[in-house]
């Protein structure tokens, strides 16, 4: 059954077909991956993104959410990607790479070429991957220090440098790799964004081994040659064009936290009402209460600014919201590390113990206050918008 939550107020409710909607993510996933499933899926958790799933969700329209139909896509707005992506988060479906993706087809709607969206978009709406370059070793927050460079040569760009913590390249079929082309009064100029096969010649990539697995990479460009039609936009538009992105990237993110959190949450609140210490639940102590009292808040809270910010989007896609968005980052992602972390404090050993999920929540979360731009970034943006 769909949660209370979604009906309880006005601006949570969701009309009759967004709820089927949330019901057959839901029912799919408890099908599909329910239980111990999901370890064998994932081959104990390392393989966050299965290839065979993703191809299933996208036969039934799921990953062509705001890809027009004449692309393949299924249509939709950005609300129901909001949705979807929280189920899926929630539900722990092992297709990490589709919020990434996300990110991307979100690029190519708005700068791509009839030709790349013919061809990308296609791609994704059948279940494929893409991924996105932006940070260096020493280029991370500050995205403008980059150094990897593209010049033009006999109709091709050569593309040299490095990136760091690419998410999901390896399940991608293209990267889009952000890249200095030019020069110009400021950091900010000259940056272009291309999109770069996986296959191509003089392209390679490291997994990076991480708290959560090995979902990220780091990529290797040594004269790589992409044909000319791979720039996304205009060349020198990349500082734009990244401005743009990253706002939606941080609902998308958000979105996905939330799922996060509420997974964990859902779980803690099981085993409260479950577990018996004392002759009687270890719910019905108030102490417990009042952390779950506060969780509770603090979702539904969240919800709304992530499905308010979402609409908000759908109604104006070129508005520029860099401070609900970074609201969003910033109130779903440290959400997410606040469920877990108090989750496993409320199961004791058991949370903390590796043949329960509890733990793996706690990994799943940290990183979310971290990749798409720091808390302390979000923080920054915020109070930027203040006038401060």
């Amino acid at each position: 059954m769909l949660d209370a939550t979604l009906t309880r107020n006005a601006d949570l409710a969701l009309t009759d077909e967004q709820q089927d909607f949330v019901r057959s993510i839901r029912d799919f996933s408890a099908r599909e991956f329910g239980g111990d499933r999901l370890r064998e899926i994932t081959r104990d958790y390392e393989d966050l993104h299965s290839d065979e799933i993703a191809r299933r969700m996208a036969e039934l329209g799921w990953l062509g959410l705001t890809i027009d139909e004449e692309y393949g896509g299924s249509g939709g707005g950005f609300f129901d990607a909001a949705l979807f992506l929280e189920e899926i988060a929630r539900g722990q479906a092992p297709v990490g790479a589709y919020a990434v993706t996300l990110i991307c087809v979100g690029a190519l709607n708005r700068f791509g070429t009839e030709d790349q969206k013919r061809d990308l978009l296609g791609r994704v709406a059948a279940g494929g991957a893409l991924a996105i370059a932006m940070s260096e070793a020493d280029a991370g927050s500050d995205v403008a220090a980059l150094k990897t460079s593209a010049r033009r040569e006999d109709g091709e760009w050569v593309v040299n440098g490095s990136k760091m913590w690419c998410s999901y390249a390896h399940k991608a079929s293209h990267v889009l790799v952000v890249c200095r082309t030019g020069e110009g009064s400021s950091r900010h100029e000259g940056l272009s964004m291309i999109f770069v096969p996986r296959e191509a010649d003089g392209f390679s990539m490291t997994p990076i081994q991480t708290l959560g697995g090995t979902e990220t990479n780091e990529l290797y460009l040594e004269d790589c040659r992409v044909p000319a039609d791979a720039l996304l936009g205009v060349e020198g538009s990349g500082w734009t064009q990244l401005m743009a992105g990253l706002n939606n990237e941080r609902v998308i993110l958000g979105a996905q936290a939330l799922g996060l959190a509420q997974r964990a949450f859902d779980e803690a609140l099981a085993y409260a009402k479950e577990r018996a210490q004392f002759g009687r639940s270890i719910g019905s102590f108030q102490a417990i209460q009042h952390k779950f009292a506060d969780l509770a808040t603090g979702l539904t809270q969240a919800r709304l600014l992530v499905r308010s910010v979402a609409r908000l989007t759908d109604e104006d896609p070129d508005r520029m919201l860099p401070q609900e968005a970074s609201m969003v980052k910033l109130a779903t992602t440290e959400l997410a590390k606040k469920c877990a972390l108090e989750g496993m404090q409320i199961m004791g050993g058991y949370g903390y113990a590796s043949e329960y999920p509890m733990e793996r929540h706690l990994r799943s979360a940290v990183v979310t206050t971290i990749f798409g731009g720091t808390s302390e970034i979000q923080r920054n943006i915020i109070a930027k918008t203040l006038g401060l």
